[in-house]
């Protein structure tokens, strides 16, 4: 068993730099290259690149920016393992391995099979599958079915001799749990080191997020044109120091990476991994030295018998469009000439027998429509967008736009030229018993099958903290301050719902957030359609809140909103008041 395993993680999304896979074996002295490239909106696009020629659907990224470095990795020992497989890890692998081939680098390269259930998705209409949240049918114009793999398939393609490792959809955090197992030796019923593992995944999967990388304090973060990406050195008890490349930009705290913790997790007593249902709660965040972090604390519990399955689904078409304005009054100009181009558009295509456009939206930054609050100001984008079953409406909304240049004063152009009709994609989340998903590894050209542990019951949450007694009126001794002045904050989407998790700049602030920051004025600022939960993080001296039904979608792809993945959240949330006590924030 080692004693020390160090990872570098390479990507955290389709579309990463290619210079990061250099930037890392360049600056650090690591075991593991580990990329995670997918998220539910590149499976869709994977989808269409495979419909046009079957040797595709994997993320090309993967083998442009490796390629140059095989023989490097090859010398140095380091393994690699990536989900950038997408909906063809077969075909990835068999890319990389011709790439290996022609630079003459002798890498066994493997590949991981089970998590594509497009072959299912009748059986599974048939058997009356529904949304693990909506409880809505399976839609007929299904794109792609894709169950999240856990490590275990990782760790059994490694213990056989793989030098890479190539997976498809897989929970995101399992690139960093699967070579944990491997090199440890973990076993599967061992809870909390699979979830301290999948914590330490968690924090690195997202590449900067976790060393400055949309950091509350963002003016703190040097090094912005060549910002760090994540190195994690993880022991075999569970215990982890995060940094960085030497010479890098970024900032690694415990602020920056108790950020990225509470990013999009939902309940932090329960989130559900395939291998695990982690407690997060009271994880300890400690500076161990100049940008690096100890990680320690995460509990967990025996996972679900199911995989989350997600299926992505042709919802008709949407457009948007950003007009700028400037001058006097812009914020009102603006939103006439939004409201105005949907009318026209909407009556023209009706003229020309188009469909009708099923939904409309119009948001005027500038105007408080994303931030709260109405005001004018002088300088405003208006964000027009619609969607209909038919293209041919939105393309003559599309066409009527440029014409409003002749009609509201000041309107200075549309960004990015006429905005085109795109596929507008919804997801669908199932569940799917894991003894109904056989899994996989090819290696040499042999296929094995992996053994994955079946998991107990269904998984249960936590309860929400309960909302306090009293109101927010001023309390005497105490000062009232933006929230931003005793708390970080970071958000992002959760489906249709949006997650913000809050820490205190100091532990004695901490009940301030739990005390003022309320269910109830978070649903009056960002009014949701559904309930506002909250849940305490003591370990991280704050809390988790998650709004349901707030993103006007069913995914970033379906959404009309300007920040369909509630990313400005967060930042919005610290706007908000409240009343601390005058001997805490003497001096701050």
């Amino acid at each position: 068993m080692s004693d020390k395993v160090t990872l570098g993680a390479w990507a955290g999304m389709w579309g990463d730099s290619p210079t990061i896979p250099a930037q890392i074996i360049s600056g650090a002295d690591i075991d593991y290259l580990v990329g995670d490239h997918l998220a539910e909106i590149t499976m869709a696009l994977l989808a269409r690149a495979r419909a046009e020629d079957p040797a595709k659907g994997f993320i090309p990224d993967v083998v442009r920016a490796l390629t140059p470095l095989l023989g490097e990795l090859h010398e140095r020992g380091i393994k690699v393992v990536t989900n950038g497989g997408g909906l063809n890890p077969a075909a990835c692998a068999d890319a990389l391995r011709a790439a290996a081939a022609e630079a003459g680098v002798p890498l066994r390269i493997a590949h991981v099979e089970g998590d594509d259930l497009s072959g299912r998705i009748d059986e599974l209409r048939a058997a009356g599958a529904t949304d693990m949240f909506t409880g809505e049918t399976l839609p007929e114009a299904v794109l792609t079915m894709n169950a999240y793999l856990g490590a275990r398939p990782i760790a059994e393609a490694l213990d056989r001799g793989a030098d890479v490792v190539v997976t498809g959809r897989c929970a995101d955090s399992a690139v960093i749990l699967g070579p944990l197992l491997h090199e440890f030796g973990w076993a599967d019923d061992e809870h909390d080191l699979l979830s301290a593992g999948s914590l330490i995944g968690h924090i690195v999967e997202c590449g900067p997020q976790s060393l400055g990388g949309l950091f509350t304090d963002w003016a703190d973060v040097p090094g912005w044109e060549d910002m760090g990406y994540p190195i994690a050195k993880c022991f075999p008890d569970g215990t982890a120091i995060i940094t960085k490349p030497d010479g890098t930009g970024g900032l690694v705290t415990p602020a920056t990476v108790g950020e990225q913790i509470l990013y999009e997790i939902g309940d932090p007593g329960a989130y559900v991994m395939p291998d695990v249902v982690c407690d997060w709660r009271d994880v300890q965040l400690e500076q161990a030295g100049p940008d690096r972090v100890r990680v320690s604390g995460a509990k967990g519990r025996p996972p679900s018998d199911t995989y989350k399955a997600t299926t992505t689904c042709l919802d008709g078409f949407r457009m948007l469009a950003a007009v700028l304005f400037y001058g006097g009054d812009a914020t009102g100009r603006a939103r006439r000439a939004g409201e105005a181009i949907l009318a026209r558009g909407a009556r023209i295509a009706a003229a020309e027998g188009h469909c009708p456009f099923t939904e409309t939206s119009v948001e005027v930054v500038g105007s408080g429509d994303l931030t709260g609050g109405a005001r004018t100001s002088n300088e405003a984008v208006v964000k027009v967008g619609a969607k209909s079953a038919d293209p041919g409406a939105l393309k003559v909304l599309a066409r009527e736009m440029a014409s409003f240049g002749l009609v509201a004063q000041g309107m200075t152009g549309i960004t990015s030229g006429r905005p085109k009709p795109q596929p507008a994609i919804r997801l669908v989340h199932l569940l799917v018993p894991k003894t109904d998903v056989p899994v996989r590894v090819v290696l040499d050209g042999d296929a094995s099958d992996v053994a994955v542990a079946p998991g107990g019951g269904p998984a249960t949450g936590t309860d929400p903290l309960p909302e306090p007694a009293g109101g927010a009126a001023a309390v005497p001794g105490t000062v009232r301050i933006p929230l931003r002045q005793i708390a970080w904050a970071r958000s992002g989407d959760k489906g249709n719902d949006a997650n913000i998790g809050l820490m205190a700049r100091r532990p004695e602030l901490a009940p301030v957030l739990l005390e003022q920051v309320t269910a109830a004025r978070v649903a009056e600022l960002f009014r949701p359609d559904g309930d506002v939960r909250r849940w305490a993080v003591p370990g991280l001296h704050g809390m988790n809140i998650l709004l349901g039904d707030v993103l006007g979608g069913r995914g970033g792809t379906s959404s009309l909103r300007y920040d369909p993945q509630g990313k400005s959240y967060g930042a919005t949330l610290l706007d908000l008041e409240v009343d601390v006590p005058a001997a805490l924030i003497s001096g701050d």
